[in-house]
């Protein structure tokens, strides 16, 4: 998927590079010859990249869990899905995460409606519009962590992260919340695509 003329996941590349990371593991599955060959060992973006091949029925479970086996050997580490542009900042990221003493640290967001609100009283009256409103009490995951690497001790070898991981780290308080105050989003969808391209225009994200 392209966002503004470039890969998606070249703007996760870009946006790591610029937050000060420089040795990237990705794990790939699906379209992972196209991955490989379009990011090679990383050089002209500035990174190192390594690959670690996972299936995609493993879930994320395994892909994480093969990729810090295989090439992470560093005690605190970020972790994220790859389909987000956002300009969170990951020094602030990793400063929660120490303040928490967590095993892992979600950055969270406020959540946008991708459809418009109409309020409505108890005589069936419409009395007004809100248009995609930003739930100002929910938050949802942005799919960007920080792992302690007891995080190990926790990932499914097959199943995703988000269902089996974190709801039982969650049940031991070791699981971390960073409320990012900036910009986010998916590009998952058509919808999300074109939300993307016009946040791009006008520099929301860039």
């Amino acid at each position: 998927v392209k966002v503004g003329g470039k890969p998606l996941l070249q703007w996760v590349v870009e946006w790591l590079r610029e937050n000060g990371v420089t040795s990237i593991v990705m794990g790939v599955a699906y379209l992972k010859d196209h991955i490989i060959s379009y990011f090679g060992n990383g050089d002209r973006f500035g990174v190192e990249i390594k690959y670690s091949i996972h299936t995609v029925q493993g879930g994320t479970g395994e892909g994480f869990s093969l990729a810090i086996d295989r090439y992470v050997s560093d005690d605190t580490f970020f972790a994220l899905n790859g389909d987000q542009i956002t300009d969170l900042r990951l020094g602030s990221l990793l400063g929660k995460h120490i303040e928490k003493s967590a095993i892992a640290t979600i950055a969270v967001v406020h959540p946008r409606l991708p459809f418009g609100l109409v309020k409505v009283d108890r005589h069936d009256n419409c009395l007004g519009f809100l248009e995609k409103p930003i739930l100002k009490e929910r938050f949802i995951s942005t799919g960007v962590y920080v792992f302690d690497r007891r995080i190990t001790r926790y990932l499914p070898r097959r199943g995703d992260i988000e269902r089996v991981t974190f709801p039982r780290l969650s049940r031991f308080h070791k699981l971390g919340a960073y409320r990012h105050p900036g910009s986010f989003i998916t590009v998952n969808s058509l919808r999300e695509l074109e939300e993307a391209e016009n946040q791009l225009k006008g520099n929301h994200l860039n």
